[in-house]
């Protein structure tokens, strides 16, 4: 294979929505209870993922302004939801925003 498209596809396994198994393992450790998926802490921790993961299409793809866009309504949506846990649970938010290594 080129080095050319050895780096694309490498590039493209980094840019790649979240897996299923990644998902899981991200609703295990970040659940309040069995079968929850809608939690504020679990949609903080799957967005923060998903923003993690967007970093390394931004190092090899710096003109992309349209997913720079989705990127910021990612980062807001995140902060509105931290914001709403901060004001209902304020040790699950300190505690959130640590294992995530978020600062505000």
């Amino acid at each position: 294979m080129k080095p050319e498209k050895l780096l694309n596809s490498i590039l493209m396994e980094l840019t790649m929505a979240l897996t299923t198994e990644q998902k899981k393992d991200i609703l295990k450790k970040h659940e309040t209870g069995a079968n929850d998926t809608g939690s504020p802490q679990v949609q903080v921790a799957l967005l923060t993922a998903r923003i993690n993961q967007l970093g390394g299409h931004f190092q090899a793809h710096v003109k992309d302004h349209h997913s720079r866009r989705g990127l910021l309504k990612l980062v807001g949506q995140r902060r509105r939801l931290l914001n709403y846990l901060e004001r209902r649970d304020v040790d699950s938010y300190k505690k959130l925003i640590t294992e995530l290594g978020i600062r505000k």
